[in-house]
């Protein structure tokens, strides 16, 4: 096979660095054959919408054949389409599809751990002698009997170690018992995962978005901890020595120097320092997702805080580089984390798309949509996540471009915030999404240029950016008030309520807008 490439930025950065990245979340993006699951022919059926938007680069969720316990992150087969979704004939159309637009596709590596019903978990377990038994973690119980460490897991809280009664043994998940965790430090099983990636890389992605990264390195001597770290906080956020040796090798794997890959690494931490520490130019990861970004409130002054702490951690621009995230499908909408105002949600799209460092844009922020509400009882997900990720509204009337029972219920308003709506509105979030998207694709400072933070005392947030002769002034305001800012003059580019493009800056913005300036 021979993909069809992208074509090549020509700024001096790897493309990534200047690039905006689309998550897609194939269950809820758009459903072709009418059975209420979205899948890849319904992304293909919409790559024009993807392309008008004008992002540059695809993240797409896991495809891959499951039992869905976890929607997907609980592989059963890391080199198969689960049929839900489609085929692989219908992966690599979608491939060829997105860079005849010149939209690279990176997708969802989950290397911590594999279903239950994964051929390799299931010799496991059936054979205690087996070489694949130590492909997992194992331990004896503890003297008194039970668990053997008191570590907890996600979604549950209940123990990571769960018994397997025919060996009297317990194997470890971070996650659902159905999730059992890999042992990375055996080298088949690195070696398996690496073949994972090598099929993948051969069918044209341009690289991957690891799912908690940071897992695969783990303690060799595991011990019980105090009551105080017990859960996700102690096992998944523990950054143990052994895991950078082992991304050090994925990211040679998949970006080595005659190429330009993107590795995106999910580290999930609280600590911007830490953060940037798993990134490195081919010591690391490329980037990192910034949970940081997605857990700070709509305030002023936190946000300067975060991107002032941000262009600390990552100063070192040639081995490090920033990126932010406002919503995934782990997380509430931007939109409903900030109260539901539309206002707020434009001014969000503005800072999202001008700060330093790389943007990850979740599917149907364009439109502004809120998280759905799941009635009692009827919950998907076992970690709560169900209203981030409903289905994305293509048209105004019911069923909204989807087969009439939808797998989750749909966003608030979804007529009115359909695609088919706001593409008739050039006011709506839609255009102001493709606007600033055009802005930035225009602007080198922008994309790559330096960031100050300016100076002020009343709720604007305000920073330059400048590269070479190019500079924009950015202001939002977080008060609920309207704000005078005379000081900031220049020529709107983008304002967040969608008004005065090409004008002179009127000085004033009211409350929770923003606006793009050229001086």
């Amino acid at each position: 096979m021979a993909p069809t490439q992208p074509t090549e930025t020509t700024h001096d950065l790897p493309w990534w660095k200047t690039a905006v990245v689309y998550q897609v979340y194939p269950r809820s993006f758009a459903d072709a054959d009418g059975d209420g699951v979205g899948d890849l022919p319904g992304i293909l059926s919409k790559v024009d919408h993807i392309a008008d938007l004008g992002v540059d680069c695809v993240w797409m969720s896991p495809f891959y054949e499951s039992p869905m316990r976890d929607n997907g992150y609980d592989v059963s087969d890391h080199c198969a389409i689960d049929p839900v979704f489609g085929t692989l004939e219908d992966f690599d159309a979608l491939v060829e599809a997105l860079h005849e637009r010149g939209i690279r596709l990176i997708v969802d590596f989950v290397p911590n751990h594999v279903s239950s019903d994964h051929p390799w978990f299931v010799e496991a377990v059936s054979d205690p002698d087996s070489e694949r038994r130590d492909w997992f973690i194992w331990a004896d119980p503890a003297p008194g009997g039970g668990p053997p460490f008191n570590w907890t897991a996600s979604f549950t809280e209940e123990s990571a170690w769960e018994l397997d009664e025919a060996s009297g043994q317990y194997y470890l998940h971070l996650f659902l018992p159905e999730q059992p965790d890999l042992n990375w430090s055996n080298p088949a099983v690195e070696a398996a995962q690496h073949d994972v990636l090598r099929f993948w890389l051969d069918r044209g992605v341009d690289g991957f978005r690891i799912d908690v990264i940071n897992a695969i390195g783990k303690d060799p001597e595991p011990r019980d901890v105090p009551e105080r770290m017990e859960g996700i906080a102690h096992v998944v956020l523990t950054h143990h020595e052994t895991a950078m040796p082992l991304i050090r090798r994925i990211r040679a794997l998949v970006d080595p120097p005659e190429v330009e890959r993107l590795v995106v690494g999910e580290v999930v931490t609280g600590d911007l320092e830490q953060q940037a520490s798993y990134c490195g130019d081919g010591d690391g990861v490329s980037c990192t997702v910034n949970f940081v970004s997605i857990g700070t409130k709509w305030d002023r002054d936190q946000w300067h805080l975060l991107i002032a702490g941000m262009e600390d951690a990552y100063a070192d621009h040639d081995a490090t580089w920033p990126s932010y995230v406002l919503s995934n499908h782990d997380n509430p909408r931007q939109r409903t984390r900030y109260g539901g105002s539309e206002a707020r949600a434009r001014s969000a799209a503005v800072l999202l798309l001008t700060v330093r460092g790389t943007p990850s844009l979740y599917q149907g922020e364009e439109l502004g949509l809120e998280d759905a509400v799941i009635p009692a009882g009827t919950e998907v997900d076992p970690g709560g996540r169900d209203g981030c990720r409903a289905p994305i509204p293509w048209t105004i009337e019911a069923p909204h471009g989807w087969g009439e029972d939808t797998w989750l219920p749909f966003p608030p308003d979804a007529g009115a915030r359909s695609v088919e709506a706001q593409r008739a509105d050039s006011t709506s979030v839609l255009a102001l999404y493709k606007q600033l998207l055009a802005a930035r694709k225009a602007s080198p400072a922008l994309q790559q240029g330096s960031l100050e933070l300016l100076a002020r005392t009343d709720d604007v947030l305000a920073y330059r950016r400048i590269h070479g002769d190019d500079e924009r002034i950015v202001a939002v305001n977080f008060g609920d008030a309207p704000a005078d800012v005379t000081d900031l003059a220049g020529t709107v580019v983008v304002a967040s309520n969608g008004l005065g493009a090409g004008r002179p800056f009127s000085g004033r913005l009211g409350p929770d807008e923003a606006v793009v300036l050229q001086p």
